[in-house]
């Protein structure tokens, strides 16, 4: 069976839990608490599987996967079906494009270590650690909900999502906790909306996860 090492919270192990949802993928879930205990991502048992100190990572059998696009890669290669990506070379590669965008620009400038630093070391208040946070979420959303648009209201797999609801759903539910004001992107609010009401989503939300607080 496939183990997950997860945190309740983060938001790439997030992107990993629906990607196994949606292919309907048996596997386990090791929770690394990311505050608990200094962060037990840091603990010498938990490096010698992933020397990132990092969540998700996926082991199967004598591979340890770490990177949540890594992961669903991994997982659309080794599980083609059902796929995560559009047949069409183009499309998916648009696909990426988004999935990337939510990845790799949007979520790094965002996410737990990011904001203890601001916090911590460099000893910026709330509020300006907020402003930081809605600045660089809402440059990268615009260009999210754009590139929505050449979905014409359905999701990415025309009626199933796939690759890029896996990594737009974790945002936006990263940006409701920080109480963000997301009226500016109804094509991103339809699409979670649709996503949110399926059952693989369901049971990848953070509050249903054995490690939930």
């Amino acid at each position: 069976m496939l183990t997950l090492y997860s945190y309740w919270r983060s938001s790439a192990a997030y992107r990993v839990r629906i990607a196994l949802n949606l292919k309907a993928l048996a596997y386990r879930q090791v929770p690394v608490h990311l505050v608990k205990d200094g962060g037990q991502q840091h603990a010498p048992e938990y490096q010698a599987l992933n020397p990132q100190q990092l969540v998700p990572l996926l082991v199967d059998g004598e591979a340890n996967i770490a990177q949540s696009l890594a992961i669903l890669e991994y997982l659309e290669e080794v599980f083609p079906v059902p796929t995560l990506l559009p047949a069409e070379p183009a499309l998916r590669a648009q696909v990426r494009s988004l999935a990337l965008h939510i990845a790799c620009e949007v979520h790094p400038l965002n996410n737990l270590r990011v904001l203890q630093y601001l916090s911590g070391e460099l000893g910026v208040d709330d509020e300006a650690k907020n402003a930081w946070y809605q600045h660089w979420l809402h440059c990268g959303l615009a260009a999210v909900e754009q590139g929505l648009a050449m979905f014409a209201g359905r999701l990415s797999l025309g009626e199933q999502p796939g690759y890029l609801e896996a990594c737009l759903v974790p945002q936006v539910y990263n940006a409701r906790r920080f109480n963000c004001d997301l009226s500016a992107y109804p094509r991103i609010l339809a699409m979670t909306a649709r996503c949110e009401a399926l059952e693989a989503f369901k049971q990848a939300a953070p509050e249903v996860q054995l490690d939930a607080q």
